[in-house]
C-alpha cells in the first residue's frame, strides 16, 4: 500500500471535501464500476451504479437500483443476486437483520430460478445462497465460511476479475477474527486489494475495503493512503465520506476525522439516512473531545437531541444507530470526568441491542462509582453480568466479553470507591489486558474509554505516577492523540519527577 502515498498525497483535502458536500446541484459521483453481466446490454450501467452504491455500503440506494435492473429485464438473474447482496451487511452489527431477511431468501431464489448461462455469474449466486438458504440446518458463523470459502474459488478462478478479487476480499474481512492481532485475514485482503488499485484508481471498494483492513494499530499507517482517496472517489456516498475518519482516528488525526465526519453527516442528513448520519456524528463528538473542542461536541448532541424520532433510533434494534445515539451523551460525560452526569445515563429499552444497554449501564456504574457510591455501582454490575449471560447464551461471544470487560471495569471503579485499592487495581488490569487482546468492530470508533487508560487513572489516584505513566503511555500506543492519555501522561511525568 505504500505505492498508494504519492498518489494519495495529491488530492483534496477532508477539509476541502466538507465544503464540498455544501453544494448542490453537483453531478453523482460514485466512482467507476464494470461489472460484466450476461443480462440486457441496456442494464449494464445500471448495473455497474447499483455494484458501485453496494460498495460504498449504500445499502437502501443499491437496492433501489438493482430493482430498477430486474423491473427492466426481468431476465437477470444477477440483478436479484445484487438486490440480496444488499440485505447482507457483512462488516455491520449484525449483519443479518431479521425484518429483511425473508426479502433477501426470495431475491437469491429468484435467481437461482432464472438463472444464466454464466459459470461465473452462477458461482456468485451459489455463493450468496449459502448465506442465505442454509438458515435452517447452520448456524450464521458456519454459512459465513462457507461463503467466504465459496468466494475464494471463485477468485481463484477468475483471476483476472476485479469484482470477484474485491468481493472475496470482503468477505475475508467480514470473518477475519477479532481474537487474531496478528490480522491475517486483513493482511491477505491487502493484498489482494492494493495491486487492483494501481489498476482501478476509481473503484470504490478497493480503499473501502483497504481502509477496514488496516482499521487496526498494526496497519493503520499503512491505510492512511486509501483515507486519503476514497471520499474523493466517492463523494455522492455519505459513507465514503465517513470512512477515512477509521483511519484518521486510529492515527490521532482529529481535523482531519472532524472534517470527514462534518462532510458524511451533512451528506447522510440531506439523504435522509438517519443511520449514517448518527454513526458520523458519533465519529464527530469523539473526535472534538480528542481535539478539546467540547463546545462543538456538546452543539452535535444538542443536535442530536433536536433530530425527530430520536427516542426511536436510541431503541431500535439497529446496532449502528442506537449504539451511536446512546453512545453520544456517554462520551460527552465520561471524558471530561462529569461523573454526576454520566451516573444519570439512562438504558434504552424497547428494542435496543442489549450491548448498547449495557454501555449505559457502565456510564452509571462508573459515575455511581467515582462518586463515592460503590453499592450503586456494583448494582450497575450485576445488570451487566445479566447480559452478558444472555449475550453468551444468544450466540454473541464478542458482545459477552467486551461487556465482561465493561463490567469489571465498573467493580475495579467500585473496589476504588469502597477502599479496596489493590482489588481495584488488579480488576481493572485484568479488563486492560483482555480488552488490548480483542480488536474492535467496524461500527464503534473503540471503547468509550480504554481499560488501559483507566488503569492509569486508577494508579494516579492512588499515587503511584511512574506505574500511571506506564499505562498511559501504552494506552496511547494503542491509541494514539487521544486527550486523556495524553493529560495523564502529563500529570504523572510532573508528579513523578517531583519525586
Amino acid at each position: 500500500m505504500r505505492s498508494l502515498i504519492s498518489l494519495g498525497l495529491l488530492l483534496f483535502t477532508p477539509l476541502a471535501l466538507a465544503q464540498e458536500a455544501h453544494d448542490h446541484g453537483v453531478p453523482e459521483k460514485l466512482g467507476e464500476v464494470s461489472f460484466p453481466i450476461s443480462c440486457s446490454p441496456s442494464v449494464q450501467t445500471q448495473f455497474n451504479r447499483a455494484v458501485a452504491l453496494l460498495h460504498s455500503f449504500a445499502y437502501s440506494a443499491a437496492n433501489q437500483a438493482f430493482q430498477a435492473v430486474a423491473a427492466k429485464d426481468p431476465k437477470c438473474a444477477m440483478a436479484h443476486w445484487g438486490a440480496a447482496m444488499t440485505y447482507y451487511r457483512q462488516l455491520w452489527d449484525p449483519p443479518l437483520l431479521p425484518s429483511t431477511f425473508a426479502d433477501a431468501q426470495k431475491e437469491i431464489r429468484s435467481a437461482q430460478q432464472i438463472g444464466t448461462s454464466s459459470g461465473r455469474e452462477r458461482q456468485f449466486i451459489q455463493a450468496l445462497s449459502a448465506i442465505y438458504l442454509n438458515a435452517d440446518t447452520a448456524p450464521y458463523s458456519t454459512r459465513a465460511v462457507q461463503y467466504e470459502d465459496a468466494m475464494r474459488v471463485l477468485a481463484e478462478s477468475n483471476r483476472s476479475d476485479v469484482e470477484a478479487q474485491v468481493f472475496y476480499a470482503l468477505a475475508l474481512l467480514a470473518n477475519a477474527p477479532p481474537t487474531d492481532k496478528t490480522h491475517t485475514n486483513q493482511k491477505n485482503a491487502v493484498a489482494l486489494l492494493e495491486p487492483l488499485y494501481l489498476s482501478h484508481p476509481q473503484h470504490p471498494g478497493i480503499p473501502h475495503y483497504l481502509i477496514h483492513a488496516c482499521d487496526n494499530q498494526e496497519l493503520a499507517q499503512e491505510g492512511l493512503p486509501a483515507a486519503r482517496v476514497y471520499a474523493q472517489i466517492a463523494p455522492s456516498a455519505p459513507h465514503a465520506l465517513h470512512m477515512p475518519s477509521h483511519i484518521f482516528t486510529r492515527l490521532g488525526l482529529w481535523d482531519d476525522s472532524i472534517a470527514s465526519n462534518i462532510a458524511a453527516r451533512d451528506a447522510a442528513r440531506q439523504q435522509h439516512d438517519t443511520g449514517e448520519e448518527l454513526h458520523a456524528m458519533d465519529y464527530l463528538v469523539y473526535a472534538y473531545l480528542q481535539a478539546g473542542r467540547s463546545e462543538q461536541a456538546l452543539q452535535v448532541i444538542q443536535q442530536l437531541n433536536a433530530m425527530p424520532d430520536i427516542e426511536a433510533s436510541i431503541m431500535a434494534s439497529d446496532f449502528k444507530s442506537s449504539y451511536a445515539a446512546t453512545a453520544m451523551p456517554i462520551r460527552y460525560a465520561v471524558e471530561r470526568s462529569q461523573w454526576d452526569d454520566a451516573a444519570k445515563i439512562v438504558p434504552p429499552t424497547g428494542a435496543a441491542p442489549l450491548h448498547v444497554v449495557a454501555i449505559a449501564f457502565w456510564s452509571r456504574g462508573v459515575g455511581l462509582a467515582r462518586t463515592g457510591h460503590p453499592a450503586g455501582a456494583a448494582a450497575a454490575a450485576d445488570q451487566m453480568r445479566k447480559i452478558e449471560e444472555r449475550l453468551r447464551k444468544s450466540g454473541n461471544d464478542y458482545w459477552a466479553t467486551q461487556v465482561k470487560i465493561l463490567a469489571r471495569e465498573v467493580i475495579a471503579w467500585s473496589a476504588q470507591a469502597a477502599g479496596r485499592p489493590d482489588e481495584a487495581v488488579t480488576l481493572m488490569r485484568a479488563s486492560a489486558d483482555e480488552e488490548d487482546a480483542i480488536e474492535k468492530l467496524p461500527v464503534t470508533p473503540g471503547p468509550i474509554i480504554p481499560a488501559r487508560e483507566q488503569l492509569g487513572d486508577l494508579l494516579l489516584q492512588q499515587g503511584h505516577a511512574e506505574m500511571a505513566l506506564i499505562e498511559f503511555q501504552t494506552s496511547l500506543k494503542n491509541a494514539p492523540g487521544r486527550r486523556g492519555s495524553t493529560q495523564g501522561v502529563a500529570q504523572a511525568s510532573e508528579i513523578a519527577g517531583r519525586n
